[in-house]
């Protein structure tokens, strides 16, 4: 659990769990102090090369570590789903595979591609949020300015990414966190527990993330029994009939498209008309 907390807190403020050694500007090694083998060489000179931090803020990590940070994530972010530094670190230390698979979706679509080469950014900095509030409602932009408001949650709220080993994959997680809201506008979910695993359901079959399929098989839990019976009746079929139809919500330059219709846009991804059911 120290493992875990150290992680929560270097989520938070950029902290790594492996520092750079005296005399190796930019090298990581463990953060404890190793000791010299019999030829009076460290344990790090010793150590294969690869410890570097590859963007700003990146953590590197041990595959041992990886794995204790995602047992201990997994743990804490379903004993309480609103831990959002649990759910980063989760989606973070076992996305090796998807996250390629993602990328290579975007690389292979022309408006994913001009976005993995842009690198276009969602936060309050890069948005006109009074050019967004004058749009005409039903627009992407204006509901999705709506979603913000009634839901009192702000896009800077998306922390960065810190475990990814690849500066790449690191973008593309950026990315599906930076989208996540949008996705809520687009399926007209709110952003209460039922809300949530509506969504996860989607993002589960959209991009294969475990952390996704993780919430949205254990999220439940939290449910009661009338919303239950929604979700599974209701809601469930909708979410995986969308998310199996959808192209990949990635491949969706959203900020060139905040004056298009949201019923539009749904159309276009194919995303079916939301039920109408109350969550």
């Amino acid at each position: 659990m120290l493992l875990l907390r150290r992680a929560a807190a270097a989520a938070r403020a950029g902290v790594p769990l492996l520092r750079a050694g005296p005399g190796s500007p930019g090298k990581a090694r463990l953060s404890h102090t190793e000791p010299r083998g019999r030829d009076g060489r460290s344990g790090e000179e010793e150590e294969e090369e690869g410890c570097y931090p590859l963007y700003p803020g990146h953590i590197p990590t041990s595959p041992l570590q990886k794995a204790l940070l995602a047992a201990g994530s997994a743990f804490m972010a379903l004993y309480d789903p609103y831990r959002h530094d649990m759910v980063a670190v989760l989606g973070e230390t076992t996305g090796c595979l998807a996250l390629p698979n993602l990328r290579d979706k975007m690389k292979h679509h022309p408006e994913g591609y001009r976005i993995l080469q842009e690198r276009p950014r969602i936060r309050l900095s890069t948005l006109d949020m009074a050019g967004l509030r004058g749009l005409p409602d039903g627009s992407l932009g204006r509901e999705y300015v709506r979603f913000l408001e009634d839901n009192k949650v702000s896009p800077d709220t998306r922390m960065p990414p810190k475990f990814v080993d690849d500066e790449e994959l690191a973008y593309v997680i950026q990315r599906y966190r930076e989208v996540h809201d949008l996705m809520h506008t687009l399926l007209g979910m709110p952003t209460n527990m039922l809300g949530e695993v509506v969504v996860k359901w989607f993002e589960a079959i959209q991009t294969g993330l475990p952390m996704c399929v993780l919430g949205a098989a254990f999220g439940p839990v939290h449910l009661s029994a009338r919303k239950l019976q929604v979700l599974a009746t209701e809601l469930v079929p909708w979410a995986i009939r969308s998310g199996r139809n959808a192209s990949c919500i990635l491949n969706f330059y959203y900020e060139q498209r905040w004056e298009q219709p949201v019923a539009s846009l749904r159309e276009e991804i194919g995303i079916f008309p939301p039920p109408a059911v109350r969550v």
